[in-house]
């Protein structure tokens, strides 16, 4: 299992519309084979910025992902609302190991 971690700076006048985008990839996302988490999150003391904890069962899950439509629309929406480069840190899961435990 692969576990990344999205960090998104949002300018401020963009934040509804990043929510808005985001929501649509959130949708289409978690119905894709090899997901097994895709969440959102928006930081409590700063609204502009954004973290997306996505979780795939394998690197061909998360390459697959990358070339759905959904995600390539929000890709191509919110490339003008950032305020800076968005940047993803990967992990490997340790625990839970067992995918009945997502």
């Amino acid at each position: 299992m692969i576990v990344t971690c999205v960090h998104v700076s949002v300018k401020p006048e963009k934040v509804s519309e990043f929510i808005e985008a985001i929501r649509e990839n959130h949708k289409g996302s978690v119905q894709e084979p090899g997901n097994l988490r895709f969440d959102v999150l928006q930081q409590s003391d700063d609204p502009c910025r954004f973290m997306i904890y996505e979780a795939f069962e394998s690197e061909e899950a998360v390459l697959m992902h990358k070339e759905t439509a959904h995600y390539l629309k929000w890709r191509d929406t919110v490339k003008g609302f950032m305020a800076g480069d968005r940047y993803a840190v990967r992990y490997n899961v340790i625990e839970p190991a067992e995918k009945s435990k997502w």
